[in-house]
C-alpha cells in the first residue's frame, strides 16, 4: 500500500516539472514555434543545481511559464556532449539559442523563482 501512494505522490508531483527536450528534438521543436531553445547544463550531485530543480523548475506556474516561452533542454556536463562549442566554468548555467543555433545569452549561477523570471522574462529574438 505504501508503494502504491509513494508511486501516486511521484506520478501527481510528476505533473509540475519542467518537459525537457534532448538538443536534436528541442531544434525541430524550435523550427515550428519560433521558440527561443534554454539549455540548462548542470552536473551530477551540484548542490546548487539541485537547488534550481527543486525552487525552480519542480514549480508548477514556473514550469508552465517556461515552457510557454522557451524550448528547455536540461544537459549533465558529467554526462552529455555540450552542443555548440559551449565551454561551462560553472553550473548550473544557461544558455539561450536563437533559430540560427547562435548562443544570444548566457546566465551562469542559482537563482530563486522570481530572480530567474526576472533574469529571463525579456529575452528574445535580437
Amino acid at each position: 500500500m505504501k508503494k502504491i501512494i509513494f508511486s501516486l505522490i511521484f506520478c501527481f508531483v510528476s505533473l509540475f516539472v519542467v518537459d525537457w527536450q534532448d538538443y536534436e528534438e528541442a531544434k525541430k521543436v524550435q523550427q515550428k514555434s519560433s521558440k527561443i531553445i534554454m539549455i540548462y547544463v548542470e552536473r551530477t550531485n551540484c548542490r546548487y543545481c539541485i537547488n534550481m530543480q527543486k525552487d525552480v523548475f519542480d514549480d508548477k506556474e514556473m514550469s508552465e511559464w517556461i515552457e510557454e516561452r522557451f524550448v528547455p533542454v536540461k544537459l549533465n556536463l558529467d554526462m552529455d556532449e555540450l552542443p555548440l562549442d559551449i565551454s561551462v566554468s560553472m553550473t548550473p548555467s544557461f544558455y539561450f539559442v536563437n533559430k540560427y543555433q547562435k548562443i544570444i545569452k548566457m546566465i551562469p549561477g542559482s537563482w530563486g523563482g522570481d530572480d530567474f523570471k526576472s533574469l529571463i522574462k525579456n529575452i528574445k529574438e535580437p
